[in-house]
């Protein structure tokens, strides 16, 4: 696309994908689940054309990054020590940070443990969460979602899989990725993602085309969805890991980004933390929360200039 380069570099004893392009002062960008460096792609162009080296990887299990088998490869602290290397392999003291959905959580961490790397932050979609001092992660969803949560869904290994070929990657993508429903989501354990028929029949948007779909559906069709899964499977043992973290406060300047119809956002309690003091108590260098309007969960792509205009402004300040 358009003068993007790959390459693979060696990180934490792993094989890292990563797209690249442009000169200047490094914007790293973390994706989601279940997404891979190509969410980037409208942000990686607007980035290098404004004087940056735009950086996405294929997060470790994404893509055509390694994938280890065990679900403990993908702590916290496994996926932060592969960004550190990444970025010690840039030959850069600091990167700015760009991450959406399970990147933003892995970029909450990476700021966490390694300030030093980071000048500023933009969150979407995903704001930070302090740790509960007593309350393991998936205890607690299950108290307040219920068992259909799809965090507690994905836990039982093979099970979620084997859910998803029933239906095949490109349909569970496209299901996901056009999803507005606000709130908690749910994946009953019957048809989880709908009907078959309901979902072919769904128009993609207009920021998301068949070759959008078609190329992400490769690389799930090759490569399988546990290595995603696994992050939601080590979250009870981030807990256990981040114990010397209870009640840190994340000092890096951040900009928070979300869609008002934001899963995310909608889900009880959220808009309270964001709004009410709770974020900024934590993350007291929050410098802005902004809401926009209309749009969804998959932001970087459903409003790529509009978000790029907003992560512009804040680190240019830098």
């Amino acid at each position: 696309m358009e003068g993007i380069v790959h390459k693979i570099v060696n990180v934490n004893g792993i094989n890292m994908h990563v797209a690249e392009k442009g000169k200047g002062p490094v914007v790293l960008f973390l994706h989601g689940f279940p997404e891979l460096w190509y969410t980037w792609r409208h942000q990686i162009l607007a980035f290098a054309a404004l004087g940056y080296r735009a950086i996405a990887p294929d997060l470790r299990g994404f893509g055509d990054t390694d994938a280890p088998s065990s679900i403990t490869s993908y702590t916290c602290l496994h996926v932060a020590g592969d960004l550190v290397a990444l970025i010690g392999s840039l030959g850069v003291d600091q990167v700015f940070l760009v991450a959406h959905d399970w990147g933003a959580m892995v970029g909450w961490h990476l700021c966490m443990f390694r300030p030093d790397l980071i000048k500023a932050f933009v969150s979407l979609a995903v704001p930070f969460r302090p740790r509960h001092p007593t309350l393991k992660p998936i205890e607690g969803m299950l108290a307040f979602f219920g068992d259909e949560y799809y965090m507690c869904r994905f836990q039982e290994p093979g099970k979620m899989e084997s859910e998803i070929a029933e239906y095949g990657a490109a349909a569970v993508i496209k299901k996901i990725l056009t999803d507005r429903k606000p709130g908690p989501p749910i994946l009953p354990k019957q048809n989880p993602f709908g009907n078959l028929r309901d979902i072919d029949n769904v128009k993609l948007p207009t920021w998301f085309s068949d070759e959008d779909l078609k190329y992400y559906a490769s690389k799930y069709n090759h490569n399988g969805f546990s290595g995603g899964l696994n992050y939601y499977r080590a979250l009870d043992l981030n807990w256990e890991l981040t114990a010397a973290w209870t009640g840190v406060q994340i000092k890096i300047p951040v900009k928070f980004i979300v869609g008002n119809l934001d899963m995310v956002y909608t889900t009880p309690g959220m808009k309270e933390y964001v709004h009410g003091g709770g974020f900024k108590n934590d993350v007291p260098l929050l410098k802005e929360c902004v809401v926009i309007q209309g749009a969804g969960h998959f932001i970087n792509q459903e409003r790529a200039e509009e978000v790029n205009a907003h992560i512009h402004d804040f680190i240019k300040e830098f």
